[in-house]
Order: structure tokens, then C-alpha cells, then sequence
């Protein structure tokens, strides 16, 4: 995908037409304009020069997006509020003094200089010359509405053009008739034409438009503000060690292994390692986490944090557009210039929109003059309808609203790839939730501590001078605990792991072991059977120790879950998602961990794959959030309607996703589906104005309700009204960044129809497993069954637990039956 920065765009309908144009080329897969950002997105194998030319063709500019310049020099700083600013100035002060001849002395009469008493030829001269400098200052509306006339593409600018120009030349006409009658001594008739006059008119459109672009850019400025913080924190120089010496150079100079440092109250210059030092970094620009993340040697720094504390002095890893700041501003940026198909609505509009409103224009201005008005009142009718008619209102009620919404997320941390994921998140029906790093913490850890006889420090010297042999995870955990109580461990020999069943070693003369209960074998006492079958049952690991085949203790090891975790469950239950578990651990532990956490369905000792084919079947009950940390997850995400990564996770993961959460908690899933929701509303509200208001101030200015309710709309009044519509639209949009998105008070169940969703789960009593080999053999016969979700086979317990589509009991009987098994029981 590449990006590119387009020129001369006025409104919905210009960025209508470049993307017909470059959409139309051979090659071109996906096209996407930004009318806020003015800035394109291609896909496809088209050509930079065709796409270019494409562009030039349909009459505007142009140019391949410079990420590395816009990485040094903020593309998003608003550079057109200020000239705006100044041209309205200018605007105004020739307009107050037109608005004083025109219609402070013709209508209320106020005094002018002795020479233009009754020289109405000269008052409408200079009114005229008046009206030619507001004209020139204002020159871009007519250069950018007539290009388009030319091209076939008129636009917002071609609107403005001609009711301006319009009023203008019926004004020069009238001129002439002032000039004839007052040559002829006809004084009365040429004060008479005076008030036919629509200079001011003219200039006053021009005037008032320019003000309402004016205060839309400035609106529009502040919908990006939080992409330029982000831009505005990247560092601009480092501080690299050259042969010992501090040398202050551009970030964009520095190379993969440079040695940089950081003193306190510094910006980090690129992602790296730390190689020395220790200091507090606040990474809240990153995270959204307030709390300073503490650093120390090896510990990893992001570019844009602040060093708060202490030196640190550290390796470059990733620079330039590979650090994590510029990674978060590029997804933003395209995520921004990307389209929600909800704007698909508006752009089929704006497509057409200008050509209807100039026919209707005409239209009208005749029908006026069939029903024997005057010239200037019929054109007075037809011009209001160019001036009030405003293609930007429905141009800007996406792409504003999008842009808001995804710096509101960004500034908490949560990362929309593009705004697809944005408006889609919303609208899901289901979340399937990965257990392992995503549900839990991912790291095992000491839960219970169960001495036999012995005291509970006995115990844990056994099993740590046991454990810390080994590199297994259980090992770690019970070594960790260990530490963590200051424990000493006994020197041991002859370690012996005996795989998949425990750890047994000499201390001495003792001969100590630890592992499962088959390994231990029949010392254990039956109460601590019952015990560890009891921890077992809340989905943690039993780990048993002996001394000589004396029982010692139990220590229980289990992954725990995220504090926020269940809250987040809960949140999204309310919100009216059903709530589905997947992981690859035992149908025990996973059951007890769902029931722990309260989700709607747990599928257990589910392999990758076996992820990937859940998602599809889950689709069937409609839109599916899967929400992964693993390179295992990476299938499951991109086939889910929405991925949701993990921040901490794989690159993998993050890669395949749609949204990133920076702060690794389940909370920020509820936080995005909230976003989600109140920036469609709002791109609903900004619809439904920019809709009415076209619907309404047409027909009003056209003369419709002159003959029903009187009303008659001004040309000037026409032009204020279409220049305060997109900023009322713009404004609304910045309404979002407003949103309480981690609230959960005003939370609302989804009020689409739930599609029906049923699964059958049946579990099959086997008789004849005897060995891993049987298990996987029977695993294979029935997931080769159709309408199969997933099988769990254990050929300890004697067991096959299937889900499916539909229920078929008989089915599996005899397939099972059919590899030589026998099946006692169906449940």
C-alpha cells in the first residue's frame, strides 16, 4: 500500500472523483481518499507515474508521501488557518465598506462625500471595483470551480464560483443601465436600479465561505491533535558515545548499535537495550499507563518515553521508521486514511451531488421567471441554492469522526490498524478469548503450599534444592516462590528428570522426588488425594514431594489470572457479548478456570489449528472478536472479523491484527468496543445533520415554502448557513475525544437480533485406550467428521468430549467403534 498526498481537493465530491479516477486503473485493487487529511491510499500493482498522472488528469495535484520528512517536519501542523485567516481580514475590510455604499447609504441612507451624491453610475463603479478585490483575494474558489467545470468534476468550488459570479455579471449589467439613465438625465430610474444590484451579495459569499473554511480547518486541526503529540515527541537529536565522547547528532542519523545515553528529563531517541544504569521511564505516551516503568540492564526503552529519574546509557536496536513511536504513528496515520464502509453511504451521494444542485439551480431560477418574477429575483433564487448547498457536511461526517476516534485511542493506548476495525468492533456478537497471557498472566506461580507433617519451610527447601535443577516452567515457579521467602536449597546429586512424570535426587544420603502422583506413587494419604484433587478442580497443578518415600507436602502450581480479568468478562457480557474461552490446557482446568471467570463456553486442549476452525464455526452466530497474544493465535486472529493483540505479545500476533492493545488488559477490549460504538454514532449524527440540512436549505432557498409559510432565504444568508454546516459537523466530531470509553454505567446491551447459535457437546466413555497412540488415532477418525467443531480425546480418562454443529451421537459411536474401540457410555 502506498500513500500519497493530494493537492486542491474543496469537498467530498473532488475526493469522490480522484478516487473514481485512480480506481479505474489497471492494477489498482483498492483505492481510498481522505478529504480531511488530504491524502490517498493505493493497493495494487498500478504504477506511482500512472496513479500521479491519474490525479493530474482529474484536475488535481498529486505527490508520493515522504514518511521520512514527515517524520522531521509534523505534516499534520495546520498551515491553512492562518492564511485563511488573513485573506478573511483582508476580505472583510473591503466588504464593510461595500456593505456601507451598497446598503448603509442606498437603503438607510447613510451620508457619502459631496462627489457621490446622486452619481449612482459612480457608486456602482465602485462597488464593482469593490467587489473585483474581494474577488482576487478570494481567487481560489473560482481557479479550483472552473478547473472543474473543465474536467467535468464539479465540486464545492464550482457551487461558490458561479453564485459569485452569477451575482457578479447580472450586477455588470445592471451597471450599464444605471450608466444609460443617468447619461440620459434619468436620474430617478438610475437610483431605482441601484437596489438591483448584487455586488455585495457576491462579495459577501466569497466573505462568508472563506470564514466557515476558516473555522472548519481550525476545527479540523484539532481532530488530529493527538497524532501530532505523538509526532511532536519524537525526539529530534541523541546524545551517541563516539571514542568515549558525548556527540549530539539528528535521530535520523543514528545507526542499529550505537551506544546513546539518556539523562533525566530526556526523551529516549530509539527503541534499545539498556546497558547501563537504573531509572524510572514514564511510557504513558506509549501505554496510556501513568505509573514510570522502572529500568535496569537488559530491560528494553521505546523512543519518546521519558528517562525521569536517573542516566541510562543504552544500545540502539530499531530506529527510524522501525521504532515502536513511528510503527504507532504510521498505523494511526493509515488507520486514518483508510474509509469505514459506513462512508460509502455519503461518497455514492457526493458523486452526484454537485451536478444535481447546479441543475436544480437552473431548474429554478426558469421556473421563476415562467411565473413572471424579475430577473434579479429569479437569479436571487438560484444563486441561494448554490451557496446554501454543501457537499463538505456530508465529505466530513466520516472521515472527522474516524480521525477523533482513533487519537482518542491512541491516547489510551489502543492502536485501529485501519477504520474498518474501528466501525466493525462495535457491531461484534462474540468475543473468543485466548486463556494463556491474554486471560491469565502467562507465567506459572506458587498458589498453595500443602506441608505433610513437616513444617510448610521444610517443605519448600525439598523442593527447591529438587527444583532448581531444572529449566521447567513448574521448576521456575517453585523456585521463584522459594527466593522470594529467602529460602536456602541443599546441594544435590544424581538429578534425574524423568520425562513427563517429575524430578527425583540425592540431598545426602535422603533420596528426594518430586512430580505427579503416578510418579510418587502410593505414599500419598487418601485426605491429600482428595485435597489435590480439590486444586486440581480450580485448574492448579499438584506438585508431590517425598523424602526416603516419605510423604512431605503438596505445592500447587497454577497461571494466574489477570486481576482485571474477570471485570473485563463481566463488561462485556453486560454490553451483551457472549463470551467464549479457547486454550490448549486440560478439559479440568480450563472448565475451572471458565467457571472462575464466569465466561459463556470454554473449548479445551485445542491446538493452533484447532483455534482457527472454533473462529469459523463461532462466525456462524455472527460477527467474532478473537483476542490473542501468541504466534499460535496468529491463524484464530486473522480469521476472526476483528483480531485483537495483545501489546505485550508476538510481533506476529500484533502483525496479523486489526487493533493492538498497547496496555495488555482485557479492559481495553471493552474500552474499543465502546469507542467503536460512540464514534458510529456519531458518524450517524453527522450523517443525519449534514443530510437534513441539504434536504431542508434546498428546497428553502429554491422558493418552495415562499408560497406556504413566506419564508424567502438571502443568497448571503444562503452562504453563512453552508459555511457553519461543516463546522457544525466537524464540531460534533470532536465531541468524541469527550467519550468515557472505560465507564461501564451507561453500557447497553447490543440491539441487533442475535443470530442463533447452537453447538452440541457430547462426551463419549471409551473403552481400550491405552497409550497416547490410541488417543490420537481415535482424535483423527472423528475430526474427520463433518460439522465437527473440536475433540478433546484422553486416553487416561477414558474419554472423548466433541463438539459439532448438529447433533450426532450415532455417528460418533460408530466411528469411534470403527478404529477397534468401544464405546460404554454416551453423555
Amino acid at each position: 500500500m502506498k500513500s500519497y498526498d493530494i493537492t486542491g481537493m474543496s469537498c467530498a465530491a473532488c475526493s469522490a472523483r480522484v478516487e473514481a479516477c485512480v480506481s479505474a486503473l489497471d492494477g489498482v485493487t483498492e483505492c481510498s481518499v481522505n478529504l480531511l487529511t488530504n491524502s490517498m491510499t493505493v493497493s495494487g500493482t498500478a504504477s506511482t507515474e500512472d496513479i500521479i498522472n491519474a490525479v493530474k488528469n482529474a484536475g488535481y495535484g498529486a505527490s508520493l508521501k515522504d514518511n521520512k520528512k514527515a517524520s522531521r517536519n509534523n505534516p499534520l501542523k495546520d498551515t491553512k488557518t492562518p492564511l485563511l485567516k488573513k485573506r478573511l481580514i483582508f476580505s472583510l475590510g473591503f466588504l464593510a465598506v461595500l456593505m456601507y455604499i451598497s446598503m448603509g447609504h442606498t437603503m438607510w441612507g447613510f451620508p457619502l462625500p459631496t462627489a457621490l451624491e446622486k452619481n449612482y453610475f459612480l457608486i456602482a463603479i465602485i462597488q464593482a471595483v469593490l467587489t473585483v478585490i474581494i474577488i482576487i483575494l478570494n481567487k481560489k474558489f473560482f481557479i479550483n470551480g472552473f478547473k472543474g467545470i473543465i474536467h467535468r468534476a464539479p465540486n464545492m468550488d464550482t457551487l461558490v464560483a458561479l453564485g459569485s459570479s452569477a451575482g457578479f455579471i447580472y450586477s455588470i449589467v445592471v451597471l450599464f443601465n444605471i450608466m444609460t439613465a443617468q447619461l440620459s438625465g434619468n436620474l430617478s430610474s438610475a437610483a431605482h436600479l441601484l437596489h438591483d444590484l448584487y455586488f455585495e451579495s457576491s462579495a459577501m459569499i466569497l466573505a462568508l465561505i472563506t470564514l466557515g473554511k476558516m473555522l472548519e480547518a481550525r476545527v479540523k486541526g484539532k481532530t488530529t491533535n493527538a497524532l501530532k503529540s505523538l509526532m511532536d515527541l519524537s525526539p529530534k537529536t541523541a546524545t551517541l558515545i563516539i571514542d568515549g565522547k558525548e556527540t549530539t547528532i539528528a535521530v535520523e542519523d543514528i545507526k542499529i548499535g550505537d551506544i546513546f545515553i539518556v539523562k533525566p528529563g530526556e526523551s529516549i531517541a530509539v527503541d534499545g537495550i539498556v546497558l547501563e544504569g537504573f531509572s524510572a521511564v514514564d511510557e504513558s505516551m506509549l501505554s496510556g499507563e501513568s505509573i514510570p516503568v522502572e529500568k535496569q540492564v537488559g530491560n528494553s526503552v521505546s523512543a519518546g518515553t521519558i528517562n525521569q529519574s536517573c542516566f541510562l546509557k543504552c544500545k540502539a536496536v530499531k530506529v527510524g521508521e522501525d521504532t515502536a513511536i513511528s510503527q504507532i504513528i504510521k498505523m494511526v496515520s493509515d488507520a486514518a486514511a483508510t474509509k469505514a464502509p459506513i462512508a460509502k453511504i455519503a461518497d455514492k451521494v457526493s458523486g452526484i451531488f454537485v451536478p444535481t444542485v447546479i441543475a436544480i439551480a437552473i431548474i429554478t431560477t426558469i421556473v421563476w421567471l415562467l411565473l413572471g418574477q424579475t430577473i434579479g429575483y429569479a437569479l436571487a433564487r438560484g444563486i441561494s441554492v448554490l451557496v446554501i448547498s454543501c457537499p463538505c457536511a456530508l465529505g466530513l461526517a466520516t472521515p472527522v469522526a474516524i480521525m477523533v476516534g482513533n487519537g482518542k485511542g491512541a491516547k489510551n493506548g489502543i492502536l485501529f490498524k485501519n477504520a474498518i476495525s474501528l466501525e466493525q468492533v462495535g457491531k461484534a456478537h462474540i468475543v473468543a478469548l485466548d486463556k494463556t497471557g491474554t486471560i491469565t498472566k502467562g507465567k506459572l506461580s506458587v498458589t498453595d503450599i500443602l506441608p505433610y507433617e513437616i513444617s510448610q519451610q521444610e517443605l519448600l527447601t525439598f523442593a527447591y534444592s529438587l527444583e532448581k535443577q531444572s529449566e521447567h516452567p513448574l521448576s521456575k515457579a517453585v523456585i521463584k516462590k522459594a527466593q522470594e521467602l529467602n529460602i536456602t536449597p541443599n546441594p544435590v546429586t544424581e538429578f534425574e528428570a524423568v520425562a513427563g512424570n517429575g524430578l527425583k535426587a540425592l540431598c545426602g544420603n535422603d533420596i528426594l522426588k518430586g512430580g505427579n502422583i503416578s510418579f510418587i506413587g502410593e505414599c500419598v494419604p487418601k485426605e491429600v488425594i482428595s485435597q489435590a484433587e480439590a486444586y486440581a478442580e480450580e485448574g492448579k497443578t499438584p506438585l508431590f514431594f517425598t523424602k526416603n518415600d516419605k510423604f512431605c507436602g503438596i505445592v500447587a502450581v497454577a497461571d494466574t489470572v489477570k486481576p482485571e480479568s474477570d471485570i473485563a468478562i463481566k463488561e462485556l457480557k453486560n454490553m451483551g457479548l457472549r463470551v467464549v474461552m479457547i486454550t490448549g490446557d486440560n478439559n479440568r482446568t480450563a472448565n475451572a478456570l471458565g467457571n472462575q471467570i464466569g465466561v459463556d463456553e470454554v473449548f479445551a486442549e485445542v491446538l493452533p489449528d484447532g483455534k482457527e476452525k472454533i473462529i469459523s464455526s463461532l462466525k456462524s452466530g455472527g460477527k467474532v472478536i478473537m483476542v490473542g497474544d501468541g504466534i499460535n493465535d496468529a491463524p484464530a486472529l486473522t480469521s476472526a472479523d476483528i483480531g485483537i493483540a495483545i501489546g505485550t505479545g508476538t510481533d506476529v500476533a500484533i502483525d496479523t491484527a486489526d487493533i493492538v492493545l498497547m496496555k495488555n488488559s482485557l479492559l481495553d477490549v471493552a474500552a474499543a468496543i465502546r469507542l467503536s460504538r460512540a464514534t458510529i454514532k456519531n458518524i450517524h449524527e453527522n450523517l443525519f445533520w449534514a443530510f437534513v440540512y441539504n434536504c431542508l436549505g434546498i428546497p428553502l432557498a429554491a422558493g418552495v415554502f415562499i408560497s406556504i409559510f413566506g419564508w424567502q432565504l438571502n443568497p448571503m444568508f444562503g452562504a453563512a448557513a453552508m459555511s457553519l454546516s461543516s463546522f457544525c459537523v466537524v464540531s460534533n466530531a470532536l465531541r468524541l475525544n469527550f467519550a468515557k470509553i472505560y465507564d461501564n454505567n451507561k453500557d447497553k446491551k447490543t440491539r441487533h437480533k442475535e443470530k442463533k447459535f447452537m453447538t452440541y457437546k457430547t462426551t463419549l466413555k471409551i473403552e481400550g485406550m491405552m497409550c497416547p497412540h490410541c488417543e490420537a488415532r481415535v482424535k483423527s477418525a472423528l475430526e474427520g467428521l463433518d460439522n465437527i467443531i473440536y475433540v478433546t480425546v484422553s486416553h487416561k480418562e477414558g474419554t472423548a468430549i466433541i463438539e459439532s454443529k448438529k447433533e450426532m451421537t450415532e455417528t460418533l459411536k460408530e466411528t469411534v467403534e470403527a478404529q477397534g474401540y468401544k464405546v460404554l457410555e454416551i453423555i
